[in-house]
């Protein structure tokens, strides 16, 4: 997993309220367990038509957004199933951070596990944000500093879980957190069992 500490990026808007994860990923790809090169599925009813044409209208085929590497989404962004693909398809797309009024929990925690940073922001930041992406504004996220500033070098204070954000800061999915903050305390126990019981070993 890749660190997350800085991200200066393009934002793209996606105004509409509980984008679920069948819409980010269709069910149908669910046979395909490669992460790599899911992008091209990533929101595929919404930007391709039905003989695989890109749909003109839909803001991730559209310049300047097409190389976006933030979304701001619309409330309840990701709630449906629990298909981790949904957060694959996105960051393999390029898409490493999403900022919403509100995440389907499930799809906010893949999000963590896979090195994408979920910004939950209030009402009124969120219509500023979505106004910043609409105009194809540049935002910056710290996730050291825990700053998201605005083009207009305004910043937003990122509340996050210091345990979520160390593991983002280091790039460690699930097991390499436990090894990395409960190592030595597994060290002692493996030693202590040898000692113990040598002939299970």
């Amino acid at each position: 997993m890749q660190p997350f500490i800085r991200l200066s990026a393009v934002a793209a808007p996606l105004v509409e309220a509980d984008i679920d994860t069948d819409i980010i990923y269709p069910a149908r790809f669910l046979t395909i367990t490669e992460k790599k090169g899911l992008g091209r599925y990533a929101f595929h009813d919404r930007r391709f038509d039905g003989q695989g044409r890109e749909v003109a209208d839909f803001v991730l085929n559209r310049d300047p957004w097409r190389n976006a590497g933030i979304l701001v989404a619309g409330p309840n962004f990701g709630c449906g199933s629990s298909r981790e693909q949904a957060p694959w398809a996105i960051l393999d797309q390029g898409i490493t951070c999403i900022i919403a009024p509100s995440f389907g929990e499930i799809f906010r925690g893949n999000c963590y596990r896979n090195g994408m940073l979920p910004i939950i922001v209030d009402a009124a930041t969120h219509a500023l944000l979505l106004a910043d992406a609409q105009a194809g504004a540049i935002l910056h996220v710290d996730l050291e500093a825990q700053t998201l500033t605005r083009p207009d070098g305004s910043t937003i204070t990122i509340d996050i879980d210091p345990k979520k954000r160390d593991a983002l800061l280091n790039g460690w999915d699930e097991v390499m957190t436990i090894l990395n903050t409960r190592g030595d305390a597994i060290d002692r126990y493996e030693a202590e069992r040898r000692q113990r019981f040598p002939w299970l070993v």
